[in-house]
C-alpha cells in the first residue's frame, strides 16, 4: 500500500478569488487518485497537527504568532501573493504534520509516501512567508528526521519550476542536509544560480531556460542532480514535487509531459533511496496536476 497524507482542512485555506494556489488544485488530484485503476493500493491517512515546537525548528516564535494572529482576525494578506484566511494557520500546521508523518512512514517502511497538502512551503524563509507559502514544510521535516535513530543525512530534491529559496535558506546552514533544485531561470523568486553551492557545498542548483523539455531535464539529472544526491547518500529523500514545470502551466514555460513525473519518481526511488516522500508544492493547471500525480503514484507502486 502507498500512504497518502491528506485532509479536507487543506481546502479551507482560502487564498481569495482568482488566486492560482486554490483549493481546486487538491480536489483535482484527489478525484484522479480516488478513481484511478490502482486506487485500492492507496492508503489515505489523516495528517497530525504539528505543534509549535515543530514549527520552531525553522521559524522564530514571533513569525509563527504573526501568522496565527492574522488567521485569528479572519485573515489578510502577508504580501501581494501570499494570503492568510481564518483556517490557514490550522491548514499550515497540518501541512507540516503531513510532511512529518510521511517522513516517519518512509523511514519505518523503507517505502515512499505521498503528501497532498496546501499551503505549499518551499518559498517560506525562516522569518518570512512568501510565494504562497507560510511555513517551510520540507525543511522542517528534514530537521526532524535528523533527530531520528539511524538518520545521519537528509536530502531535499526540488523539481518545482520555481527555485525553493526558503528551503535553501534552511539547508545551507546544516551540513547534514543537502538541497538539489532544477528550475526555470530567470523566474520568480530570482534565486537558484548554479554558483549557489553553499558554504558546506551542500547545494546543487541547476537553472534551465524556458521551454526545456524532458531531454533537457534528463541531461541535467544524469550529469548533476543524481550524482550529487548519490554522493550525499541520504537516509531520507524529501521531494518538493511541483507540477508547474508541465507544459501549459499558467505561471511558467516548461514543457514536461505527464509521464515525465513518473520518470522523475522512478529515478528518485531507484537511483537515490526508496525512503522518499513526494510532497505537493506548485502546479496550477488542474489537468496537469491530476495526470501528473497519477503518473507519480503509479511509478511509486511499480518501483
Amino acid at each position: 500500500m502507498l500512504p497518502v497524507y491528506y485532509s479536507e482542512t487543506f481546502l479551507r485555506h482560502d487564498t481569495g478569488p482568482f488566486h492560482p494556489e486554490r483549493p481546486a488544485r487538491l480536489q483535482a488530484i484527489v478525484k484522479a487518485l480516488r478513481s484511478a485503476s490502482f486506487a485500492e493500493h492507496l492508503e489515505w491517512r489523516d495528517p497530525p497537527l504539528a505543534d509549535l515546537a515543530e514549527l520552531e525548528r525553522v521559524h522564530p516564535r514571533w513569525h509563527i504568532q504573526r501568522v496565527a494572529e492574522l488567521a485569528a482576525r479572519g485573515g489578510g494578506r502577508i504580501d501581494a501573493d501570499t494570503s492568510v484566511s481564518a483556517a490557514s494557520f490550522e491548514a499550515a500546521r497540518l501541512a507540516v504534520g503531513a510532511w512529518l508523518a510521511a517522513s516517519a512512514s518512509a523511514l519505518a517502511a523503507a517505502q515512499p509516501a505521498l503528501v497532498l497538502c496546501r499551503p505549499p512551503g518551499h518559498h517560506a524563509e525562516p522569518e518570512r512567508a512568501m510565494g504562497f507559502c507560510l511555513f517551510s514544510n520540507a525543511a522542517i521535516a528534514a530537521l526532524w528526521a535528523l533527530e531520528q535513530p539511524g538518520v545521519r543525512r537528509v536530502a531535499i530534491f526540488d523539481w518545482d519550476v520555481h527555485h525553493g529559496n526558503g528551503t535553501q535558506a534552511v539547508v545551507e546552514r546544516h551540513p547534514q542536509l543537502a538541497y538539489a533544485s532544477i528550475h526555470q531561470f530567470p523566474l520568480y523568486p530570482g534565486t537558484g544560480l548554479a554558483q549557489e553551492t553553499g558554504i558546506h557545498g551542500n547545494l546543487c542548483n541547476v537553472p534551465l531556460p524556458a521551454r526545456s523539455d524532458w531531454s533537457a531535464y534528463k541531461k541535467a539529472l544524469d550529469e548533476k542532480i543524481l550524482p550529487f544526491l548519490r554522493a550525499f547518500q541520504p537516509d531520507l529523500l524529501l521531494v518538493s514535487a511541483g507540477f508547474d514545470c508541465a507544459k501549459g502551466d499558467p505561471l511558467a514555460s516548461m514543457l514536461l509531459e505527464q509521464e515525465d513525473f513518473g520518470r522523475l519518481a522512478h529515478l528518485c526511488l531507484e537511483e537515490v533511496t526508496r525512503k522518499t516522500v513526494f510532497g505537493l508544492e506548485g502546479g496550477y493547471d488542474l489537468e496537469n496536476l491530476a495526470r501528473g500525480w497519477l503518473s507519480l503514484a503509479q511509478a511509486c507502486l511499480e518501483s
